[in-house]
């Protein structure tokens, strides 16, 4: 499968972009989701219906939040009664769990490994990873109870490992919809800004996030007049980074070197539509 988000980005690209501009080098990693909650929603939803528009490929999406519509751009692609049941199709191969708390999360990720009898999902997305993490006051992560750090570290390293073991799945039954992959949006309390494109010592949990996520999607908005003066209603930088793209940018005769972001814009339209544009 190649990599969901550069491919969701060209999916909700304007036509004339695709044409201006050839495909990035392809990150086969899983990723975390930085930025504000209801966009990174957005996005995860964009990444799933991409992901099950595919032949083959099934996907999980666990999410605190009862999922009550769809993004403007997915409504878009239903002008009629034909594409609405192509749509509804793409749906269906998207299983929608809803824990609530931490513990239902770490035993609804632990039975994938369960179910050999279904096909496996090559997608597994988790929306809001904080909310899990906080206790039920919420706030801050000030406010995690005692061992929520190695919470994190422990609900990382399960996700990993089931999207590994999932893989292996996938190859045996050789039916082309792997790897595996995880998605995972978690909103911190750092400023997102240029800094936050370079893993960040300020935010704990952040920092144990990085260690088993390889590659960063840092939403980022902007904070100039270009939204005003294009009558867009917002305009957002999308920052990729971490060692699975740099992997992915060198070559075989690439050395080691610092990760190579790689950077797009997200242009929110007053309709709500959402459309991406390579920087």
């Amino acid at each position: 499968m190649t990599d969901i988000l550069n491919l969701v980005f060209r999916t909700f690209a304007s036509p004339a972009e695709l044409r201006a501009s050839p495909p990035a080098p392809v990150p086969r990693s899983s990723a975390l989701l930085l930025g504000e909650n209801s966009l990174s929603r957005s996005v995860l939803l964009l990444a799933a219906v991409t992901a099950a528009s595919h032949p083959g490929l099934r996907v999980v999406f666990f999410t605190r939040t009862l999922i009550r519509s769809l993004p403007a751009s997915l409504q878009k692609l239903v002008p009629s009664p034909e594409s609405l049941k192509v749509l509804f199709c793409f749906l269906k191969k998207i299983q929608f769990c809803y824990p609530r708390t931490m513990e239902e999360l770490l035993q609804q990720v632990a039975a994938l490994h369960e179910s050999p009898s279904t096909a496996p999902p090559s997608l597994i997305i988790v929306d809001g990873l904080e909310g899990f993490l906080l206790g039920s006051g919420g706030g801050s992560h000030r406010e995690l109870h005692p061992g929520g750090q190695s919470c994190a570290a422990h609900l990382s390293a399960l996700l990993c490992d089931t999207a590994a073991f999932l893989s292996r799945v996938l190859e045996q039954r050789s039916s082309g919809a792997g790897p595996c992959r995880v998605i995972a949006s978690f909103q911190s309390e750092v400023d997102a800004g240029p800094a936050s494109r370079e893993p960040s010592a300020s935010d704990p949990i952040l920092d144990i996030l990085d260690r088993y996520f390889q590659v960063r999607c840092t939403l980022d908005p902007d904070g100039g007049y270009e939204a005003a003066a294009a009558g867009l209603q917002q305009v957002w930088h999308v920052y990729l980074s971490g060692r699975g793209i740099t992997e992915a940018s060198c070559s075989k005769d690439c050395g080691d070197g610092p990760a190579v972001a790689r950077e797009w814009k997200l242009l929110l339209f007053p309709n709500g539509l959402m459309e991406f544009k390579v920087v």
